[in-house]
Parts: C-alpha cells; sequence; structure tokens
C-alpha cells in the first residue's frame, strides 16, 4: 500500500525499516495497515525486542545520526547502538548512538587509588580541625571558669552557644552545597571558621569569647559536607570502608588536641591553645583549591565535560582508563536545597528515622565524655550524689586541670580505635543497619554494669568499650547518611541530620552534669533507653544501601524498590 494514499487514521512520524535498523523519514500520513506491516515483516532493532505489545515505552533520544539513514551497508550499521522511541501515537522511532557510560560505571573502571588517597588527606584535615575545636571545648572551660572567676552558669554557657551555632547553621551550608556545590560549601565554612577561630583567641572579655565561640560553632557545622564530597568521589565497592577510615581522622584530632594542650596550656595559656588548634585548619584552607568540585554535581548541573574532565584527572592519577564513549548524564530542572525535598514520599520516613538516630548517636556520645568525667572524680558511680549530698561546693571554686586529667582525656580518646577497627569489619557485611543497632544495644549493654558500686577499674573498661562502641555508631551514620539522599538533596539531607545530632549534644550537658547529682539511676536509665529506642529505629530504617550505587535524584530514587537485604551487588537505589 503506498502510504501516500487517502488514511482515516493516519499519523506523520517515522519508521523502522531495513534489515539492520534504517530509517525512512516521512511527512505523509501512514496508515494502521502500513506500521502493522513494517512491525511484522521487518526485524525489530535489539531495544524493541520482546516490546511489540508495549507501545508506551519510550527512551531518552541521543547523539542523532542524520546522515544517511538508508542504504547503509550491514558493517557500517550492525555497530552502532540504537536507541528507539515508541511515541503516544503507536510510532517507533529509531536512531543510533555513540558509547555511553554512567559515572558510576566510570567510578568503578577508575576505582580506588592515588587520587582518593590524596583527597582522603585534604578532607581529613577538615575532619581533624573539627575534632580540636570540639575537643577544646572540655579544656577551655575550666581554665575560664579559674581565669575570669566565672559561675558556673557561665562556664557552660561556653560550651552550649558552640552547640546552637552548629544546629543553626548546618542546614544553612547542607542548601549552599546542594546549591553552589560541595567545594564552595566547605571551603567557605572552613575560611568562616578559621577566621573566627583565630579571633577568639584575643578575645578580651567573657562577652566576647562568647559571640566568638558561638560564630566558630556556627562554621563547624558546615564541617560534615566534607563526608559528602569525599563520598561522592568513591566507588560503591569502597565507600563504606572508605569514610569509616577517614573518620580516623577525627580520633586523631582529638588526641592531638590532648597532647597540645598537655604541652601549651602549663606555659602559654589558652590563647596559644586556640591559635595553634587553628593549625590543621589553616593547612586545609590552603590546600582546598586543589579539591575538585564533584562530578555528581556537575552533572546535576547540567556540566558533563567538568565532570568528565574530572574523571580523566582521577584516571591519571590513577593509572587506569575510563570507559569509552560519552558520559551519560542529565541536568535535573528541580529547584535544590529545599527542606520539603526530604519529606517526600521515598524519603519522609528515612528523613525522621535518621534525625532520630543522629539526635541519639550525639546526645549519647558526648553524654559519655561527660559521665567519664564526673564518675572519675567520684571514684565509682556511687559517689556521685553522695558527695553531692554531703560536700556541697560553691560555683565559683574552680579547679586547673593537671597531668592526670589529661591523661584520663587522652585514654578515653583512645577508645575510639578499637570501635572504628570493629565498625570496619562489620559494615560491609551486616550492612549499614545492623551495625548502627549493633553499636547502640552494646552501648546499652555497657551502661548497665554502672548500676552497680563498681570500682574505677571496672568503671574505666566499661565507659572505654561503651565509648567505643557509640563512636563506631556514630560513623555508620555518616556512612549511611549521604549514601541513603539522592545527589540533589544529600548536601541538605546530612546538614539537617547534623543539625539534630547539635540539638541531642547541647541536651546532655544538663543529663550529664545536671540530673546526675540527683539521680544516677535516672540518668542512666535516660542513656540506656534512648540508645536502646535507637538501635530499634536503626532497623525500621527502610532502605539499606550496602553495595549500592549513589542516586543523583528522587525521579531516580522512585523508580527503584524501597527496601533490599545486603548483597554486596552494586545495583542503584
Amino acid at each position: 500500500m503506498n502510504p501516500h494514499e487517502g488514511s482515516k487514521s493516519g499519523v506523520r512520524g517515522q519508521i523502522y525499516s531495513g534489515k539492520l535498523g534504517a530509517m525512512i523519514e516521512t511527512e505523509v500520513p501512514l496508515v494502521v495497515e502500513d506500521l502493522i506491516a513494517v512491525f511484522l515483516f521487518t526485524p525489530l532493532p535489539k531495544c524493541l525486542k520482546g516490546n511489540r505489545k508495549h507501545l508506551s515505552w519510550s527512551s531518552c533520544c541521543q547523539f542523532r545520526d542524520e546522515e544517511h539513514i538508508v542504504g547503509r551497508g550491514d558493517e557500517d550499521q550492525g555497530t552502532d547502538n540504537e536507541i528507539c522511541t515508541i511515541t503516544s501515537e503507536g510510532v517507533a522511532s529509531c536512531h543510533k548512538t555513540e558509547e555511553t557510560f554512567t559515572l558510576d560505571e566510570a567510578l568503578e573502571a577508575v576505582g580506588f587509588g592515588k587520587f582518593q588517597w590524596k583527597i582522603s588527606l585534604v578532607t581529613g584535615l577538615s575532619w581533624v580541625a573539627d575534632a580540636m575545636e570540639m575537643m577544646i571545648l572540655s579544656i577551655l572551660s575550666p581554665q575560664l571558669h579559674c581565669e575570669w572567676s566565672l559561675p558556673s552558669y557561665q562556664v557552660a554557657l561556653i560550651t552550649s552557644v558552640v552547640f546552637i551555632g552548629m544546629g543553626i547553621s548546618s542546614s544553612v551550608w547542607g542548601n549552599m552545597s546542594d546549591k553552589h556545590g560541595r567545594k564552595v560549601g566547605l571551603t567557605v565554612c572552613m575560611c568562616w571558621t578559621l577566621y573566627y577561630s583565630l579571633l577568639s583567641a584575643f578575645a578580651p572579655v567573657y562577652g566576647w569569647i562568647l559571640v566568638l565561640r558561638g560564630l566558630v560553632g556556627f562554621g563547624i557545622g558546615g564541617a560534615p559536607q566534607s563526608v559528602t564530597m569525599y563520598s561522592e568521589f568513591l566507588p560503591s565497592k569502597a565507600r563504606g570502608i572508605c569514610i569509616m577510615l577517614i573518620a580516623a581522622f577525627w580520633a586523631l584530632g582529638a588526641v592531638f588536641e590532648v597532647l597540645l594542650a598537655l604541652w601549651v596550656m602549663p606555659t602559654l595559656g589558652w590563647r596559644w591553645l586556640l591559635a595553634l588548634s587553628a593549625t590543621p585548619m589553616a593547612v586545609f584552607v590552603c590546600l582546598c583549591f586543589w579539591l575538585p568540585e564533584s562530578p555528581r554535581f556537575d552533572i546535576l548541573m547540567g556540566k558533563p565535560e567538568k565532570a568528565m574532565a574530572t574523571l580523566i584527572r582521577i584516571a591519571k592519577d590513577n593509572g587506569k582508563t575510563i570507559p569509552r564513549g560519552k558520559l551519560m548524564g542529565c541536568k535535573w530542572q528541580n529547584e535544590r536545597g529545599r527542606i520539603k525535598d526530604l519529606f517526600t514520599r521515598q524519603y519522609c520516613r528515612t528523613t525522621l528515622l535518621l534525625w532520630f538516630i543522629w539526635f541519639a548517636n550525639a546526645f549519647s556520645y558526648y553524654g559519655v565524655i561527660l559521665l567519664t568525667t564526673e564518675l572519675f572524680q567520684s571514684g565509682d558511680s556511687c559517689g556521685v550524689t553522695q558527695g553531692a549530698k554531703t560536700d556541697p561546693s560553691c560555683s565559683l571554686e574552680c579547679k586547673f586541670l593537671t597531668s592526670a586529667d589529661y591523661k584520663d582525656l587522652l585514654w578515653t580518646t583512645l577508645a575510639e580505635f578499637p570501635g572504628l577497627l570493629i565498625l570496619v569489619l562489620a559494615i560491609d557485611r551486616l550492612g549499614r543497619k545492623k551495625s548502627m543497632a549493633l553499636c547502640f544495644f552494646m552501648f546499652s549493654i555497657c551502661i548497665l554494669p554502672l548500676y552497680a558500686c563498681i570500682g574505677r577499674i571496672a568503671l574505666t573498661i566499661s565507659i572505654f568499650i561503651g565509648r567505643a562502641f557509640i563512636s563506631g555508631g556514630y560513623q555508620v551514620a555518616f556512612v549511611y547518611t549521604p549514601e541513603v539522599f539522592p545527589t540533589e538533596t544529600r548536601a541538605l539531607g546530612m546538614g539537617t541530620s547534623s543539625g539534630m545530632a547539635r540539638l541531642g549534644a547541647l541536651i546532655t550537658p544538663f543529663v550529664a552534669q545536671v540530673l546526675l547529682k540527683t539521680s544516677v539511676y535516672l540518668t542512666l536509665s535516660l542513656y540506656c533507653c534512648c540508645s536502646l529506642l535507637a538501635g530499634v529505629v536503626a532497623l525500621l530504617l527502610p532502605i539499606e544501601t550496602l553495595g549500592k550505587n549513589l542516586q543523583e535524584s528522587d525521579q531516580e530514587a522512585g523508580q527503584q524498590p524501597s527496601d533490599t537485604e545486603p548483597n554486596g551487588s552494586g545495583n542503584s537505589l
């Protein structure tokens, strides 16, 4: 039948014809009989095999070859990839494309090598700086308590303003990183923190130290974005262990701060300690210009050429080659950095459960640190309330930290290393959810001996093991959170979760230091119940991310099942 003749049900478009995929372009109506004849008597291309009845399926068309659509030899046509589209009118449109590859395929091809080691060290410096700024709180407060004759509530406020600043800024830095890039967000927050950290060393009076330390806390709130950025350069098989290993920089920073204080405080004083503690941050600021932007963010922004340049740079450093062809990527038109994106159908439950997990992690982690000092001063868990009743002290009474106090801080800080070692071995075997649950449950078990009047050695062992597990669980949360959220909301999800952690850290001093003086059992019960509940919540998370590729958007996530068991596969979430 001649397609130029009359038709009652004609459509315009392209039809597939020829043995190996030649296209016939037509601007005249095509009758249904013509289409049936084409589909019945013409071999289908690979992309349409098995889809004769599913005429509503479509895929993106790209790299169209307009030349020589008919009359090409078999040897020329057989080597091209075919992209086919079925229009709503039932017309098949096929054309050839070049070879393509995804970003995940490229990252798997270049693997973990020299480039990832270098970016580990650079982003690890921001983690060291974060740990030192947090650890300095336990050293600065008693010093200013004595030197400036501050009452207890003003000493506590020095710590509180840091956590308040962190809680306020966490979502701000996450929003900036999702809108303007990971590198921009991390660099700005570190420059901010360095500036106000150095200024706080020159604070003349209490009011200034309060304001400046609050601004330091505002900057520190963006430090977790280093994990977001780091995770986006890692192949899926190495992601869990690598993020756990970079968490060792936190422990190193805490240890380094204690050693620095032991050297500086007796001779130079707290101002020099504040200034020297900013050294790792200053080194990071000098090196951060070497950092490339995340290729995932570049693809999201519609800049595949920049992502490709970054991949070539990684492959060159690692001595590997990227796949042949063109990097696939789509520019999502959604506005990024919106809180409501965390509460879509796919992520609402995950967001709320993760917020509680982060809250419980910080509440328990900083709580056990504060409990260590309180319980060690009394000698055993029973002596806390007894001492409070029989030997009340004036709030202006002060006590400088001694070398023995610094050694106690050092020992409890070292507990984080075995915790990391245990989780490195477990996280890719048990999965993220079960690893977090294990840490919370073990922390609860370690709290139970404190109900009895155990001696100092047993007390030290219980606290040591408990801190090892809760610090390990904290780091698993740092692994899971950037894996579960897509690229367009990953930094915001990380930032808001970190904000909830700061809320837990803000509350825990009133439990570990104030409530403890009234009731040891009630204090321990709060920590035990909170960690038990968090362990159950971890198991209720709808998505297990072990072995999964990072998502790019909500749309991509919506095409995947919401829950899978860990199997080590490399499928997308």
